[in-house]
């Protein structure tokens, strides 16, 4: 019981915050949070995961309210759902994990970027320019004469909290930060009647958008099916993250990715019909003030837990929605601030930066980068496509040794993964053997080399004049392989024949 009332008082500012600022109805950002509860929370998949609208999918579903109305918000989320429940249903959920952290890290921190740059200008009571990360990065310079000083210091002061109030461990526990932070404000805001602009209330049924047959033809659109993809590939990675980081905190079982992503899409489909935001589960929920983490250590019941925390969002829906009106607009993007900030990976960039993996910290930057300046999918290929390279490289290394044997001539080692990466490198090292002597050629330490190499390394032999048993086994290999395979594949052949030559 505990447990819950501490995960229901972190998930109230959050799920409104996060609605407010995708350009929702408050509302749909509770009713969210209560199918994160009651449904995705009687579930199995994680013990320990709260589920809820997630800050991570915070842009993406303003650009789509944005591109198409709320009103095709329902469409979009339940075919996020239905993608979800099919990747579940192959069994698919552990290729999450397999994608390259720094990419992974670089979309978060791309994301809260975003978010963050955005979110500044609800700060001041000020509209956001729009155009993207880059444009909200550009108005940025303007933003100082334009900000209501009032909001500033109510949004200003949430961050303070935010940041201040968890240094004080016995507060922290018995009241989470975000109650603590949006709360005073909206307590200050009431009693001195600041004129600030306020969370608009307008009744839980008015905010449902149930969508309509007529609105399934949206998904016939090529936009609407990347959106969907986007929205269902970034909660589904958003989820088993932080599912894989919960179950870094604890002994217990560990988490069936492919139940959780069969959890995630049926929660997905019921938000979609009920025209809710999408969900993904928060880990900030999922450890907030030690519970339901904490209540397992203390032998309580996660999943009742996280499923009673939908009931007390429910209740708080139904029972005193009015509420919602008091809390200023400002505070809420304090709050979203604080987590956009926290996407940001800064310990694991300065770790890898100060150790061998460089080219990590460079993939996360290239990623973030891009995201804030073209948007989110285009820069999740580029850092893919840049981690893929970057991979290449790591794994491409290739030298050439020389052994001057007298009369008996040169012997010329190739060791190594040869692609075509390396290739400069592999040309220069052999250019650099002398002519006139008997040359041997050994493959022996070469464990994989790519078309390039294979026709790089025939046209030294051929202009080298590679002499002795190896060029006769360099050449009868040809032969054969010649004749049993085509193109790059037949060259490879060759070199790796000619490895076992004596």
């Amino acid at each position: 019981m505990a447990a819950s009332l501490v995960v229901f008082l972190v998930a109230l500012p959050l799920c409104v915050g996060v609605a407010v600022a995708s350009g929702v109805p408050a509302e749909l950002g509770l009713v969210t949070g209560i199918v994160g509860g009651l449904v995705v929370g009687a579930l199995p998949g994680s013990r320990l995961r709260v589920s809820g609208p997630a800050v991570g999918l915070t842009v993406l579903v303003y650009e789509a309210v944005r591109a198409y109305g709320v009103q095709a918000l329902g469409v979009l989320v339940l075919g996020a759902g239905v993608v979800q429940l099919g990747l579940g249903a192959l069994r698919l959920g552990r290729w999450f994990r397999a994608v390259s952290a720094a990419v992974m890290q670089g979309m978060f921190a791309g994301i809260g970027l975003v978010l963050v740059a955005g979110q500044v200008y609800a700060l001041g009571d000020v509209a956001a320019p729009g155009g993207g990360g880059l444009g909200e990065l550009a108005g940025l310079g303007a933003l100082p004469g334009a900000v209501d000083p009032v909001a500033l210091g109510i949004g200003g002061a949430t961050v303070a909290v935010l940041v201040v109030w968890p240094w004080w461990r016995w507060g922290a526990r018995l009241v989470p930060a975000p109650l603590v932070a949006v709360g005073s404000a909206a307590l200050v805001t009431w009693v001195f009647d600041l004129g600030v602009r306020r969370v608009e209330v307008r009744g839980l049924l008015e905010a449902l958008r149930l969508p309509s047959v007529d609105d399934l033809g949206l998904l016939a659109e090529a936009g609407a099916v990347g959106t969907v993809l986007a929205f269902a590939l970034i909660a589904s990675a958003g989820s088993l993250c932080g599912a894989a980081a919960v179950d870094q905190q604890h002994d217990g079982a560990r988490t069936d990715y492919d139940r959780e992503l069969v959890a995630q899409g049926a929660g997905n489909v019921v938000c979609g019909v009920l025209g809710a935001l999408p969900m993904s589960a928060v880990i900030e929920r999922s450890t907030a003030g030690g519970a339901p983490l904490g209540g397992v250590r203390a032998g309580a019941r996660p999943k009742a837990s996280r499923v009673l925390h939908g009931v007390w969002l429910l209740a708080f829906t139904a029972l005193l929605p009015g509420v919602l009106g008091v809390i200023p607009v400002a505070a809420l993007a304090g709050l979203l601030v604080h987590a956009g900030c926290r996407l940001v990976p800064v310990r694991e960039v300065r770790v890898w930066w100060r150790g061998r993996d460089r080219g990590e910290a460079v993939v996360l930057g290239v990623t973030a980068s891009a995201i804030v300046a073209w948007g989110l999918f285009e820069g999740v290929l580029l850092g893919l496509a840049f981690a893929v390279v970057k991979t290449a490289w790591d794994i491409s290394h290739v030298h050439v040794e020389t052994e001057d044997r007298g009369d008996a001539g040169v012997v010329v080692r190739v060791v190594g993964n040869a692609t075509f990466l390396r290739l400069p490198k592999l040309l220069d090292a052999l250019e650099r053997v002398p002519r006139g002597q008997g040359v041997r050629l050994e493959l022996d330490g070469l464990w994989h080399v790519d078309h390039a190499c294979a026709t790089a390394l025939e046209a030294w032999e051929a202009g080298w004049g590679v002499e002795g048993q190896e060029e006769k086994a360099v050449g009868e290999a040809g032969a054969q392989e010649g004749e049993a395979e085509k193109g790059g594949a037949g060259a490879q052949g060759r070199m790796a024949r000619s490895r076992s030559t004596p």
